[in-house]
């Protein structure tokens, strides 16, 4: 990876194989235009922020170390699911990711989230896509399909999986390679595609851009990270922005500091990084105290001002196994025999046997690189201030997000316990 070079690739991949028996093909539906759909779209925004501290709670209870995800493709891929779920089945779904009870709504509130994401940006590329992978021989309902094409731009592509699931496994990874810039390889591993696969459905997110304010390269020292871990320091590479053009939208409260890193743009939607800090090494005490309301506090108290600021390079490697964690989060039933897709083919045969997510980050002098795929398969049954100007120095744990500062959607969001460097 070239540390030099200055990008964010926020990339992102939810698949769901339906394992079942089947036979015929898909119709095509033109995906249409965006249209304004201002209340869905904010109801959709609410509830994937809900998630992505729901389910960051959840893994942080699971795990004391490094932590990031992107909710926004996971609730996504999770959307197209849920349109093929019937009874409790799609009520815990629509739950656990807070999606608005009309499924009109929800349906609207992506796609107008998609149009925005989509939109011409002379400053930074951003792009989400989908796409449906069928078993050529099965009959999937026209409407199921329709729903995802008309509302998720979902492209269709018949596949054999049931003679040739190997070669439909590398078809379907050369796609998610492709859109995340070959940061995701191989994310579906041997063997999970096999002749009883139906269906492989697809999300991916792509960011690229720089910082507004760049960290000069020559600025960057070797620096103490304290881990929070009894007493224990890992060494960093520093950067560092004191000079006088150093203002960044800050805020603090007695127990913390926030610092906002925007991305270089020319037009269409902002988006920044949002860093959480504590003032002392107590992490899980913010985790405690911290929600969607209390980020979007933090983020209208934001005030433009000179900030002297230290931010370690990181990378992030994680993988999580979901299908425990979205148990417990409240949506178990879609993971049994008793769950209900029958609105993907009109059978109730289908269950989700498991889901992964798989994550990357590299943050640098110049930007950011990022990239995220989660894998679901489906399957039949059987410091503080110094004078005036405040200092931010990241030099133990601490949360972020990266957000659309338009809306405030949560795109990605995780926490940095031991920063590594590529």
């Amino acid at each position: 990876m070239n540390q030099h070079t200055c990008i964010l690739c926020l990339a992102s991949l939810l698949v769901i194989g339906v394992i079942v028996a089947g036979c015929t093909g898909i119709p095509g539906v033109d995906p249409g235009q965006p249209g304004p759909a201002t209340d869905a779209e904010t109801s959709v925004v609410g509830g994937n922020n809900r998630f992505a501290f729901d389910i960051y709670a959840e893994l942080a209870h699971d795990s004391g170390g490094n932590i990031f995800f992107s909710p926004l493709s996971i609730s996504e891929a999770l959307a197209i699911t849920c349109d093929g779920a019937s009874g409790v089945t799609a009520e815990e779904i629509r739950s656990v990711f807070h999606f608005p009870e009309n499924d009109t709504a929800r349906r609207e509130g992506f796609f107008a989230i998609n149009a925005g994401i989509n939109g011409e940006n002379a400053g930074y590329t951003l792009r989400i896509a989908n796409a449906l992978w069928a078993e050529e021989t099965y009959p999937f309902l026209p409407a199921f399909i329709d729903t995802a094409q008309r509302y998720y731009s979902a492209e269709v592509t018949n596949l054999d999986f049931i003679n040739t699931p190997e070669d439909s496994r590398i078809i379907i990874n050369d796609w998610v390679e492709d859109e995340t810039e070959n940061k995701i390889k191989d994310l579906l591993p041997s063997g999970s595609i096999d002749p009883v696969t139906r269906l492989v459905i697809t999300n991916a997110i792509y960011f690229k851009g720089t910082w507004v304010k760049q960290f000069e390269e020559t600025a960057t020292h070797e620096a103490d990270f304290r881990t929070g871990a009894a007493d224990e320091t890992v060494r960093v590479r520093m950067m560092q922005r004191t000079d006088e053009d150093a203002v960044y939208g800050y805020t603090e409260t007695g127990t913390l500091q926030v610092l906002e890193m925007p991305y270089a743009h020319e037009s269409g939607r902002e988006l920044s990084m949002l860093v959480v800090l504590p003032k002392n090494d107590d992490l899980s005490a913010v985790e405690a105290s911290l929600d969607v309301e209390g980020l979007s506090e933090l983020r209208q108290s934001l005030q433009q001002q000179r900030v002297e600021v230290y931010f370690p390079k990181f990378t992030l490697d994680t993988e999580y196994q979901l299908p425990e964690t979205l148990s417990a989060m409240g949506m178990p039933t879609a993971f049994g025999p008793g769950a209900d897709f029958r609105g993907m083919d009109g059978t109730k045969n289908l269950f989700i046997s498991d889901a992964v997510h798989k994550a990357y980050i590299d943050v640098n002098e110049e930007g950011t690189e990022a990239a995220a795929a989660t894998g679901v398969v489906v399957g039949i049954g059987a410091a503080p201030p110094e004078d005036d100007v405040p200092v931010f120095r990241a030099d133990h744990p601490f949360i972020f997000a990266i957000q659309d500062s338009d809306t405030g959607n949560i795109l990605f969001m995780g926490r940095v316990v031991r920063p590594s460097s590529a």
